[in-house]
């Protein structure tokens, strides 16, 4: 949440009721008013505000919620709590201030030109807004919510008050194991030290439903971005990194806390019901029926029960079902009549429409049913045993956490310690606890036990912390608490098999001469392969890889690439050499189709190979397509047939695209591992437009400047959610009705839902969907003849001559049966190929198929594609959906977030969003799942980097030293008060660093201090350590580095050295740093020089003499010290990157720069004394004797 007005939309559906407190409760004071309740305050930070004037309860004023979260004041007082809010430049204002900088010598072409970079370079900026707080919802299950909404008003209270217990519980949690400050230097993604807080400070408000107005009892819970140093008690800001990691963990914790808390209030029983493919499990309360809670979730239910409704109503007064074309009309006044609502609703409103509703559904009085429900076991005697903690034997806490480890390890590469608590919630939700405390410690220790199975990616300590610097728990306060990331040993075996099979050259090959000729013959179509696909078969058919690799972006032609390969493969190797695999049935179909070879889904493969043994033979080539999507495991397994048979296996795909939704990052492996010469297709075929073809390949790399190509266009739109839906689906229709193939996008399964039941009244009031006989399908939606509809699990048994049924496959409805069977063919084919879809399939696994997600268009190809982008939105599935239209790609881009807890529109994170922002950040959001071995590597990077020891040494010098400086303010002139204040001051850290920097320089500061001092007094200064640090700054830069000051005492040239009297820990704590930095910047220039990157290249060549070479080696330590901390890429060829704008890189870049002058000065000079000396005398020309 931002600073200023983002906290407004909290407030768009609370009632400030009149009614009498001391009668009522706080659900029942605000039944009968239009909205919901104010907020009130949670947190044990409360009593750091206005002298515990506040207490947890009391209600939130909209004037306190804009003071705290609007101004980051105390909400009673309105005293700055710490440093105001940053405030940061708007896009308009950077690029004004700019051109307002502009030479006015300039004429109007030169001024017009610099005005297009200014844009382009501000445009390529991410946007910042000051966060303010962090919004978590907390909601109950779906069962309990359609419970409390039907039930008696003393039933709705208990619920309410065990939904209130639980947030308390998780909170309390939250403050304990979550919630930190940051202080310290600046490390790689701010302040490097994790410090604790004292408490949160938070505001609840409670909503009864969902935007479409059904029940969904949820709580927003507001944690304030200001809290307190546990030690100083200094106010400062939350550190947000464990806050996001921990957020699905504190979700379930809820769940399962607030599950406990209701059986021992009503004594009802829970149970576990499946889900969708790719969802968990959720637990709903026995005896609320699935029939029930699915009618309070969709509102195309809503509109079928009308519809049905309005049917038997013409039945009743006509004697006959209606005509099409009545049913066409009584379905669009279903729809208007189930419209919700915009106004916001009083809960005796709602609850009255919701009983009528489920009254109608269960065939009983709704409120009698849900008192049975609620009360017919006595907690007391219900038969659900309460456990401590101590009743949970080691063996069952071993055994979960085995299971967690196994469950986690089905979905990741890689894991926290959160993810290992999400999970453990979930595998103990069957349990029920006698306190939240007994649920808390287990779960806690089904985690611990899952941990110790884990393999540890992240390195150790590489230095000594001192203690000062220490948790309790021994833990360094360098590093995040919880963020060590795990894997499995039997992950990290599998990718090591199959880096080693990519490296070995055993197997088949292809001679030169044989696929250069059928790589220049044309194909059965005429067409003739590119330099770019004749250079990646020569690479992959002479290479001998058992494993080997073809990148090909979107629309690169790979089909075309494999079809040449396939006809010198079995040219050679004999017909049935060439087979083909695909992570998914569909691609697998797809790729049977254009190669004409026997192709199966991995999935299927593994199946029979562990049934029967069959597998590859030795010189068979396979095929593996989209191999992005193939899990590690299936890999592994693939890969090792093929080599132990003596086949060769080549994965097609795309690291930029979509990757496997289980656990994935192994094709990506492979890729960076080959050093150079991976096969490779760089030319897009299947785009239209020459412009586009370059632009989808600058959007596959996140370049930012493609965004305004696009925009040039006309491809990008910007607004809010509903209207970016209406836009995209209209543009979707419009393309249809003109005959196109085209295909819409969305990322959320229940956007797509939407969508497609909103398409599919469409296109039954067009008359192109009959809507006579209907079948509805687990999602709530219906179909009937004409519908497209995707069948989402394979069945080899339901066949015809066209196929088999396929997860993914699009088919069109011709026949609906009264049993719940249908009839589908293809939609390419006008007859034949249909198949018998049973009733049971029908139910369980069909959808409606006009919109789908990113993962099922990966791979279509179609004339226009119409996306819906949000800003949660990956740069992965936004490469995928802009690629798919040959002739046109439209992104629709919601600068709000559609979330389904809202019945009032939320607002962004950042109110000031565009279109142009909210793809900046898609674009930098990668949602690629690193390997084990790519993680081990980034860790070593993170926590081994210069920008991570630098941070650590300063912060450690800084407290090394404190005393000393703190006597040196003291010496200089300053009184004891004024010298407090500096000391305590936040400002205090930024004045020893510029000490260190002036004593490291040479410069005097036992004699300067008191001279600055003297300078001037500070009876109107506000911060006295930022005034002596100004004034040693502007001093310093004065005094320059002159001949007289002694040797400079920098480490790497960069990091000014802690000098001085210390304690033995701190000294020893400091040396290691020091000695892993400097070791750190040897490596990078050993590498650089190895690799022969540019900017090293840049520098010169090292001289040969060893004083030469020592002293232009010493520069080089600097500029790579530079690049390491500065992050700068090792791609970038200039050596110092582009010129910074932030005020401590820039420092560094000013250092770095002097250094650099100085080792190409060393090797322009070696070269100039080495070259060969021209010959005094007659010039002799040709040959001598």
């Amino acid at each position: 949440m931002t600073a200023g007005d983002g906290y407004k939309y909290l407030l768009k559906s609370v009632a400030y009721g009149d009614g009498d407190r001391a009668l009522s409760t706080p659900l029942t004071r605000y039944y009968s008013e239009e909205g919901t309740p104010p907020g009130r305050w949670l947190g044990s930070g409360l009593s750091g505000l206005a002298d515990g004037q506040i207490v947890g309860g009391d209600t939130v004023t909209e004037t306190q919620l804009q003071l705290l979260i609007g101004m980051g004041r105390d909400p009673v007082t309105g005293d700055a709590l710490g440093r105001p809010y940053s405030q940061f430049q708007t896009l308009d204002e950077r690029v004004a201030a700019r051109i307002a900088a502009l030479d006015p010598e300039l004429t109007p072409s030169q001024r017009a030109e610099a005005v297009t970079v200014i844009e382009a370079e501000e445009a390529a900026k991410k946007s910042r807004k000051a966060v303010a707080g962090y919004d978590f919802t907390f909601s109950i299950p779906k069962s309990a919510s359609v419970l409390w909404a039907v039930a008696d008003g003393g039933t709705q209270q208990l619920i309410w008050e065990a939904h209130h217990a639980a947030i308390a519980d998780v909170l309390q949690f939250m403050e304990r194991e979550v919630t930190a400050t940051r202080g310290g230097a600046r490390g790689p993604d701010g302040a490097v030290l994790q410090l604790d807080v004292a408490g949160v400070v938070a505001a609840a408000y409670d909503h009864y439903d969902s935007r479409l107005q059904d029940p969904y009892l949820h709580t927003h819970v507001v944690v304030s971005n200001k809290v307190q140093h546990a030690q100083t008690m200094r106010w400062l800001a939350l550190d947000g990194r464990p806050l996001h990691a921990a957020t699905v963990a504190l979700s379930e914790l809820h769940e399962a806390i607030f599950a406990d808390s209701l059986t021992r209030l009503l004594g009802v029983s829970w149970e576990s019901r499946e889900q969708a493919a790719g969802r968990n499990q959720s637990w709903a309360i026995s005896d609320v029926p699935e029939e029930l809670i699915k009618a309070f979730s969709s509102r195309a239910r809503d509109i079928e029960v009308e519809k049905e409704r309005l049917i038997a109503e013409f039945v009743a007064r006509h004697g006959r079902r209606p005509s099409s074309a009545q049913v066409i009309k009584l379905l669009q006044e279903a729809t208007l009549a189930t419209r919700p609502e915009k106004d916001v609703r009083s809960l005796d409103d709602l609850t009255s429409e919701w009983r009528d509703r489920a009254t109608v559904i269960l065939g009983e009085d709704a409120t009698a049913w849900a008192i049975s429900v609620a009360w017919q076991h006595d907690p007391r005697s219900s038969g659900v045993r309460l456990l401590r903690a101590d009743d949970v034997p080691l063996d069952m806490i071993a055994a979960l956490g085995k299971q967690v480890i196994e469950t986690v390890g089905e979905k990741r590469s890689t894991w926290r310690r959160w993810n290992l608590m999400a999970e453990a919630a979930r595998q103990s939700m069957w349990l029920r606890f006698a306190s939240s405390e007994d649920r808390e410690v287990i779960v806690g220790m089904i985690a611990d036990a899952a941990e110790q199975a884990s393999l540890r990616l992240t390195p150790p300590e590489l230095a000594v912390t001192p203690a000062e610097f220490r948790r309790a728990d021994g833990s360094t306060r360098f590093r995040p608490k919880h963020s060590t990331l795990f894997s499995s040993t039997a992950l990290l075996a599998a990718e090591d098999r199959l880096i080693a099979r990519a490296r070995g050259m055993a197997g088949p090959r292809l001679a030169l001469d044989t696929i250069e000729r059928f790589a220049n013959e044309p194909d059965n179509e005429g067409r003739t392969l590119g330099p770019d696909q004749r250079d990646a078969l020569a690479r992959i058919a002479v290479s001998g890889r058992t494993v080997d690799v073809l990148v090909g972006p979107a629309g690169t032609g790979k089909t075309t690439t494999l079809g040449a390969l396939r006809r010198a493969w079995e040219w050679k190797h004999g017909e049935g050499s060439v087979v083909g695999l695909a992570p998914s049935a569909v691609a697998a179909g797809v790729l049977a189709d254009e190669l004409g070879v026997p192709t199966d889904n991995t999935a299927k493969w593994r199946e029979v190979f562990e049934r029967t043994g069959q597998t590859f033979t030795r010189g068979q080539l396979v095929i593996l397509d989209e191999a992005s999507l193939a899990g590690t495991h299936s890999l592994d397994l693939i890969t090792r047939e093929a080599e132990r048979v003596g086949a060769k296996v080549l994965l097609v795909g795309d690291p930029a695209q979509l990757q496997s939704v289980g656990v994935g990052g192994a094709f990506t492996l492979i890729v960076n591992d080959r050093a150079e010469g991976t096969p490779e297709l760089t030319e897009v075929w299947r785009l239209k437009h020459d412009w586009e073809k370059r632009a989808s390949l600058e959007l596959r790399h996140g370049r930012v400047p493609v965004i305004d190509t696009y925009m040039e266009h006309g491809r990008i739109r910007g607004g809010t959610i509903d209207e970016m839906a209406e836009a995209a689906y209209w543009a979707w229709w419009e393309d249809r009705q003109a005959g196109r193939g085209t295909i819409l996008i969305a990322e959320t399964v229940e956007n797509v839902t939407e969508l497609n039941q909103r398409a599919r009244r469409d296109l039954i009031a067009h008359g192109y969907v009959a809507a006579e006989r209907e079948i509805e399908l687990g999602d709530g939606s219906r179909v009937s003849v004409g519908d497209t509809i995707i069948t989402r699990k394979n069945d080899r048994r339901l066949r015809s001559a066209h196929g088999w049924v396929r997860n993914g496959e699009r088919w069109v409805v011709t026949n609906v049966r009264d049993d719940g069977s249908v009839f589908v063919r293809p939609p390419t084919m006008r007859r034949g190929g249909g198949i018998l879809l049973p009733a049971a399939y029908v139910a369980e696994h069909l959808d409606l198929g006009y919109a789908v997600t990113a993962h099922r268009a990966q791979g279509v190809t179609v004339d226009t594609a119409h996306t819906l982008v949000e800003a949660t939105t990956t740069r992965e599935v936004l490469y995928v959906s802009m690629t798919r239209g040959r002739y046109s790609n439209r992104a629709y881009v919601a600068t709000d977030r559609l979330d389904p807890a809202h019945s009032v529109p939320q607002p962004g994170e950042n109110p000031d969003a565009t279109a142009r922002t909210v793809l900046q950040g898609v674009l930098q959001h990668v949602g690629a799942e690193l390997s084990a071995h790519e993680t081990i590597t980034a860790e070593q990077e993170r926590w081994g980097g210069i920008a991570q020891l630098a941070a650590e040494y300063e912060t450690i010098a800084a407290a090394a030293q404190q005393d000393r400086w703190a006597r040196l303010l003291a010496v200089s002139g300053l009184t004891d008060a004024q010298v407090d204040e500096a000391v305590s001051a936040e400002t205090f850290g930024a004045l020893v660093a510029e000490l260190r920097r002036a004593e490291a320089s040479g410069h005097p500061v036992d004699t300067l201090m008191p001279r600055i001092v003297r300078a001037r007094g500070f009876a109107d200064a506000d911060d006295i350590a930022s005034v002596l640090h100004y004034r040693l700054e502007q001093a310093v830069t004065r005094l320059g580095a002159g001949s007289a000051l002694p040797r400079a005492r920098f480490i790497v040239g960069l990091l000014p050295e802690a000098v001085g009297e210390m304690s033995a820990d701190m000294r020893a704590a400091l040396d290691e740093r020091r000695e892993l930095i400097e070791a750190r910047a040897a490596a990078i220039i050993d590498t650089a020089l190895e690799r022969g990157e540019q900017w090293v290249i840049a520098v010169g060549a090292a001289p040969e003499n060893e004083q030469d070479r020592a002293r232009w080696r010493s520069g080089l330590m600097t500029i790579a010290a530079y690049r390491d901390r500065h992050s700068i890429d090792p791609r970038e060829a200039q050596p110092l990157g582009a010129e910074p704008e932030s005020i401590g890189q820039r420092i560094d870049y000013e250092r770095a720069g002097v250094a650099l002058i100085r080792a190409q000065q060393i090797a322009r000079q070696t070269a100039q004394s080495d070259a060969p000396r021209p010959t005094a005398g007659r010039e002799h020309r040709g040959p001598t004797r």
